[in-house]
């Protein structure tokens, strides 16, 4: 990952439709922003409250899923972060996006290609060396983080501005002082 310089100011890096992955409007007056790792627990807990947020506030919620792979810790999760951008590529982010949260705890190479060929992507697109071509698209993301100061995995903007916890209650009550203001 990136190290970004201690005298610079934290910038966070607005979401940009022809590049990031957006579930939702991309217009929507409510965008949710999280920095994830697939094999993060933590972001797998946070997955469920999303889910929830997303059923609560329906199109008034865009979210916006950006890769922060912290290898270093969980030894699965560039490889997955890898795979979903390959299925991103056949226009299945987030079919690839949910199967890598609902089996966080299975991640290996012959488990990226069973659930490539659940949501209809190549086996062999997901996984190395295929899969390497993606490896600058996650960079962008991780120096987004990087440049956003994120303390780790999962972090979360709202509108451009940071989100502490992954507490349903709260996330729910920022999200409807946003829409109430809006």
């Amino acid at each position: 990952m990136a190290d970004r310089p201690t005298d610079a100011a934290p910038t966070f890096v607005p979401v940009d439709a022809s590049v990031d992955h957006i579930r939702g409007k991309a217009d929507a007056p409510a965008v949710l922003v999280e920095y994830g790792d697939f094999e993060c627990p933590y972001c797998g807990a946070a997955y469920a409250v999303v889910r929830s947020l997303e059923q609560e506030f329906g199109d008034q919620l865009a979210l916006v899923f950006r890769e922060y792979p912290v290898p270093r810790v969980h030894p699965h999760a560039l490889d997955a972060a890898l795979a979903a951008e390959a299925a991103a590529a056949s226009g299945h982010f987030w079919e690839m996006h949910d199967q890598l949260f609902t089996h966080q705890d299975a991640l290996t190479e012959a488990d990226l290609r069973r659930y490539a060929e659940e949501v209809g992507v190549p086996p062999d697109d997901v996984v190395r060396p295929a899969a390497d071509a993606y490896a600058d698209r996650v960079r962008r993301d991780v120096e987004s983080g990087t440049a956003a100061a994120i303390p780790g995995t999962p972090s979360f903007f709202l509108n451009g501005v940071a989100l502490d916890g992954i507490h349903a209650r709260a996330l729910s009550a920022s999200i409807r002082e946003v829409l109430d203001g809006s």
